[in-house]
């Protein structure tokens, strides 16, 4: 083993400053580095600071025990290995150690030589665990989001974006109307960062009353007010380590802005009716569909809060303005659906997919998936045809199926004119996509450039 010695950084935990220098000169000799301390509050203290490969603590010491603290970095950092000192070598103990988290543990009086064997084991099994880490790291990144379904120009910029900030801790602003697919962003954010194996946690800010909000963002005590039966973590707490989304954070009251404000700068939560504050390790994303510019010109939100919030901010595009993702995003919902349902539809009609395109879509994403839903329910066809659909999606004017704008008013124009109008606004949907056009108009390619060639203007 000795020839398979990898340098680590160990920090030392024992109330016997004796027994803390000789190891110390030990450690280093061997090519260690080594921080000791005499009880586990400086314990905690250090591993804020600084970066640890093993820790190594005493069974007993004043206040916290070494087998107490073993269970702590258990839960909260998994990763880091514990090997447990006893002057206790029975097998109940060695049954307490291992059941508590325990990588290992050595009896005193220490022998120097196996105590550093044991070390040794401690710190490659840590090497190994990060080389693991980063391997799956590296291929969750290579692997597509399907969630966030389109090739839009849009939303091929926002995915990017995500790549480039997801292992950052800065807060993040996700703008973007009503039902455009905000939360699948943050849960995407969360997904891609070194994160993603803790908690993501969601609360919408304007579902909650202000009162029973505070309580839910950073917990209480019991006692702190009249139903507080017994004490509750916040959701900054149960987020620890992950992700916390504030959605609608624009309906955020405006008492409760300045208590939010607090915890993004100091990383401390206090509970209600604490007089503590707790640490807490959390990244914020903000969503809103209102735009927070303007909430902060009227007073209705705090300028520093949403600069603070506002370090990136992804706008994502209203679904009117993401092209062929209409269909793209409706075949997928096709596929889910039907086998919820228990259905045999298999896509859609060209006519329904022109009319798809053709809507204005102000409830966006959502409204789709809704649309979709609906239309899947009521048919009774291998594909969706437009009777299919709504009224709003077949006649978005309330009157006829073709766009206002191909019809002047009081104005009755040549079929030919009809036309060519049509065509041009199908290609001007379609990003001058000539062979999606030619399929969902109902005409090969060759019949198309024929036509374009027709109505000269539209080239």
């Amino acid at each position: 083993m000795s020839e398979n010695r990898l340098p680590g950084r160990i920090l030392l935990i024992d109330d016997d400053r004796a027994l803390c220098e000789l190891l110390e000169e030990d450690f280093s000799h061997r090519g260690h580095s080594c921080w000791s301390v005499l009880r586990v509050d400086e314990a905690r203290e250090l591993l804020h600071r600084e970066e640890v490969d093993v820790v190594l603590t005493d069974l007993n010491m004043p206040g916290t025990s070494g087998i107490d603290f073993c269970a702590e970095l258990h839960d909260n950092r998994p990763d880091l290995p514990v090997v447990i000192m006893t002057a206790f070598g029975s097998l109940e103990t060695a049954i307490a150690a291992l059941r508590a988290g325990a990588y290992d543990f050595v009896t005193k009086p220490v022998d120097l030589d196996l105590l550093n064997i044991t070390l040794n084991r401690a710190l490659q099994h840590r090497h190994l665990q990060e080389k693991v880490r980063l391997l799956k790291d590296q291929v969750r990144r290579q692997q597509p989001d399907d969630e966030l379904l389109g090739e839009s120009r849009g939303l091929q910029q926002v995915k990017q974006q995500i790549v480039r900030i997801a292992d950052l801790d800065t807060s993040v602003l996700i703008s973007g109307e009503s039902g455009t697919g905000k939360e699948l962003v943050a849960r995407a954010l969360h997904r891609q960062s070194k994160r993603h194996e803790a908690p993501f946690v969601a609360i919408n800010c304007a579902a909650l009353p202000e009162a029973l909000l505070e309580s839910e963002l950073f917990g209480h005590v019991r006692g702190a007010f009249t139903d507080a039966r017994e004490n509750r973590k916040g959701l900054f707490l149960e987020a620890s380590g992950g992700t916390l989304l504030l959605d609608e954070i624009a309906d955020l009251p405006l008492t409760l802005q300045p208590k939010l404000l607090r915890v993004l700068e100091e990383r401390k939560v206090r509970p209600l009716g604490d007089s503590r504050e707790v640490d807490c390790d959390v990244r914020v994303i903000a969503a809103s569909h209102r735009d927070l510019v303007e909430e902060v010109s009227g007073r209705r939100f705090r300028s520093d809060l949403f600069y603070r919030l506002n370090v990136i901010n992804l706008h994502l595009p209203p679904l009117r303005d993401r092209g062929n993702d209409i269909l793209l995003l409706a075949l997928e919902f096709i596929r889910q659906l039907s086998q919820r349902l228990g259905k045999s539809v298999s896509g859609l009609a060209k006519p329904a997919a022109a009319c798809l395109l053709a809507y204005h879509w102000p409830g966006n994403v959502r409204e789709l998936h809704n649309v979709i839903e609906r239309a899947l329910a009521l048919s009774c066809h291998d594909l969706l045809t437009v009777e299919d659909l709504p009224d709003q999606v077949r006649h978005p004017d309330g009157e006829a199926p073709l766009p206002a704008s191909l019809v002047e008013p009081g104005t009755i124009l040549p079929l030919e004119e009809m036309e060519r109008r049509y065509i041009h606004q199908v290609l001007d949907r379609l990003d001058g996509n000539r062979s999606l056009a030619a399929r969902l108009l109902g005409i090969d390619r060759k019949t198309l450039y024929r036509k374009l060639k027709e109505h000269r203007g539209i080239e």
